[in-house]
């Protein structure tokens, strides 16, 4: 499964990454709005988005993404590594 991960903190990005490897999941990790994120972010199974750190712009951006390839998108106010075990965990 593939998923991509929009907002959160940036000193986590890692830790992230390592929490979808322990559930058999490849993912990207946008903390920041960059100038082409509507090519980076591909055709992923799962898009989660964690509102509380994140620029409208991305959120904008992410779900017309989603809606355009119709992607599955969670969203989570938390940006905690509990929030996104528990999201891995539900969304398989």
């Amino acid at each position: 499964m593939s998923v991509v991960i929009i907002g959160g903190n940036e000193r986590m990005e890692q830790q992230y990454k390592q929490i979808c490897r322990k559930h058999q999941c490849k993912a990207k990790v946008f903390t920041r709005m960059s100038g082409n994120l509507k090519t980076q972010i591909g055709r992923p199974d799962l898009i989660i988005l964690f509102t509380s750190t994140v620029a409208h712009k991305m959120v904008r951006c992410a779900l017309k993404e989603a809606e355009r390839y119709n992607i599955r998108v969670e969203r989570s106010h938390s940006s905690s590594a509990n929030a996104l075990e528990a999201m891995l965990t539900c969304c398989k």
